[in-house]
């Protein structure tokens, strides 16, 4: 323990503030929280309130996701990153805000997709060792596999339970939906993407050159794989066979889709 200047003590050479959740998030948070209220109990426009309790966890989800991958990296070795911002929570630090937020938000609301959102910037060099390079970009895609098996947990728990209005358990039934594409496209090994970094530093250095190179176009790559009938056919039954298979019911999840387009009418 030092301290940087009076009375700001250090953590390993970083301020502690470094550490502290922002605003930003926790306004996120407490957003997520009220409209889950609201629409438990069908308080005003449900319809909007299950809006901002889906969009309000989703986005609360892409910074735990990426606090993830700076948490782990921070422990492996890259001091820097706190220094960056991204052990605070705070989404504006997760690259591009139209590309980080802006978009994956689009997306669901147009597609019903959980699509992987911002990146933190790691100091590769500063980590040691191809296995926790692996688990910096392990670490994002385990938080969503968490999230999915504590949403089911909770919708199974509290629709048998009988409280709540039907509108938040679609919602929440949608937040589960988007966790579990998320999980599987974050996993997918495609250059530049959660997937294709977890198995980037065990390639032979041929592959790697490859890999580096297509690695900036990870979205458009993305894009095109799913836009392909075949390979789109196959990740979506996958997703409806895991959710099947996890009890999420695909009634419920869809006429959450439907509730948070609200405009339709």
């Amino acid at each position: 323990m030092g301290y940087d200047r009076p009375g700001e003590p250090l953590v390993l050479g970083v301020p502690r503030a470094a550490f502290r959740p922002s605003p930003v998030f926790l306004a996120l948070v407490a957003l997520f929280v009220t409209s889950g209220v609201l629409a438990w109990h069908r308080y005003g426009n449900v319809r909007l309130d299950v809006f901002v309790f889906v969009v309000s966890g989703w986005l609360v989800s892409l910074c735990l996701h990426e606090y993830a991958h700076a948490v782990v990296a921070y422990r492996s070795g890259d001091r820097d990153i706190a220094h960056r911002g991204y052990l605070t929570l705070n989404p504006f630090k997760y690259t591009h805000p139209l590309l980080s937020i802006a978009l994956p938000v689009l997306v669901v609301l147009l597609g019903g997709i959980g699509l992987p959102g911002g990146a933190v910037w790691v100091d590769r060099h500063a980590i040691p060792g191809r296995l926790r390079h692996t688990l910096v970009s392990l670490a994002g895609p385990a938080t969503n596999v968490l999230f999915t098996l504590a949403l089911v947990v909770a919708l199974r728990l509290g629709v048998a339970g009988g409280g709540g209005s039907i509108e938040f358990w679609a919602g929440l039934a949608l937040l589960t939906f988007l966790q579990l594409t998320a999980s599987l496209l974050n996993l997918l090994p495609v250059p530049g993407l959660d997937g294709g970094n977890m198995i980037q530093p065990w390639l032979n250095p041929q592959w790697r050159r490859m890999y580096d190179l297509f690695a900036p176009y990870g979205f458009i790559l993305l894009f095109a794989l799913l836009w392909n009938p075949r390979v789109g056919a196959v990740f979506f039954g996958a997703v409806f066979t895991l959710g099947d298979l996890l009890g999420l019911p695909a009634g419920l999840y869809a006429e959450g889709l439907r509730l948070i387009r609200f405009w339709q009418g």
